[in-house]
């Protein structure tokens, strides 16, 4: 699915677009967690967080700091794990939408 910034998906609803690549972007990690057969430390980790950013995409929009907190967390926790790459990849840029964090 490629769409330009600021282009609104043709749903029927009025949903926020960001919205709706987040939840998408969250629900295609989690499939892809899911089907991993390999087990890692932090594996419980990515499950509870990315469960919190589905659930953040459910309530409306989410707040840009904890989407970061939580991005970071999953980050961490499958960051070495390759095969998981293009997915977070993709929650990234989900989370990107929602405005680039403050500098110091």
């Amino acid at each position: 699915m490629l769409r330009s910034l600021g282009q609104r998906s043709v749903t029927g609803s009025d949903e926020d677009p960001r919205v709706t690549e987040l939840r998408t972007a969250v629900s295609r990690l989690r499939r892809e967690l899911a089907a991993l057969p390999a087990e890692f430390p932090d594996r419980g980790i990515a499950e509870d967080e990315l469960a919190a950013l589905a659930a953040m995409a459910v309530s409306g929009i989410p707040e840009a700091p904890r989407l970061r907190r939580s991005l970071l967390l999953v980050a961490g926790s499958i960051g070495s794990v390759s095969a998981l790459a293009a997915g977070l990849a993709g929650v990234r840029s989900a989370v990107d939408l929602f405005g680039e964090p403050p500098r110091r």
